[in-house]
């Protein structure tokens, strides 16, 4: 692949990665990601993985958790109405992904004290929370790091 079709698959992998971070919450699949990508489903796969290392389905998972851990910190809604919230229909699916990438279940997560955020801006709290697969204790570092770089 020369370089100028490389340049032009990631522009297209772009299109379909800023469709799925502007619309995780409505249901997305990998078929109609892929035409917005102008690809294949099997080559938009493959080079949505190589590109941005993980498949489309994981990407769009990690935004709905990412989202559902911001309106958790909030308080003011169930784990259900997040669940629907973000675009999942099975409370047991949400759960067991969110408890994957964030080390806890949502409930836990809702009822930890979150108020060392409060005073984060939001782009600085999206950083530290940011849900991957890093350990617990990484995660939570990481959302003290970013309270402490208020402070400073």
């Amino acid at each position: 692949m020369g370089r100028g079709e490389e340049l032009a698959d990631l522009a297209h992998l772009r299109r379909a990665r800023d469709l799925i971070d502007r619309e995780y919450a409505r249901p997305l699949e990998v078929a109609a990601l892929a035409r917005a990508a102008l690809m294949s489903t099997a080559h938009f796969s493959r080079r949505f993985r190589a590109a941005y290392g993980e498949t489309p389905y994981a990407y769009l998972m990690t935004r709905r958790v990412e989202r559902a851990k911001a309106l958790l910190r909030r308080g003011d809604i169930s784990v259900t109405e997040v669940c629907m919230a973000v675009g999942c229909t099975s409370l047991g699916s949400f759960s067991a992904r969110f408890t994957e990438l964030v080390g806890e279940t949502p409930t836990a997560y809702r009822a930890r004290d979150h108020g060392g955020l409060a005073r984060v801006p939001g782009c600085i709290a999206r950083d530290a929370t940011r849900p991957s697969r890093k350990s617990e204790q990484d995660r939570r570092n990481a959302e003290a790091a970013g309270s402490l770089a208020l402070r400073a």
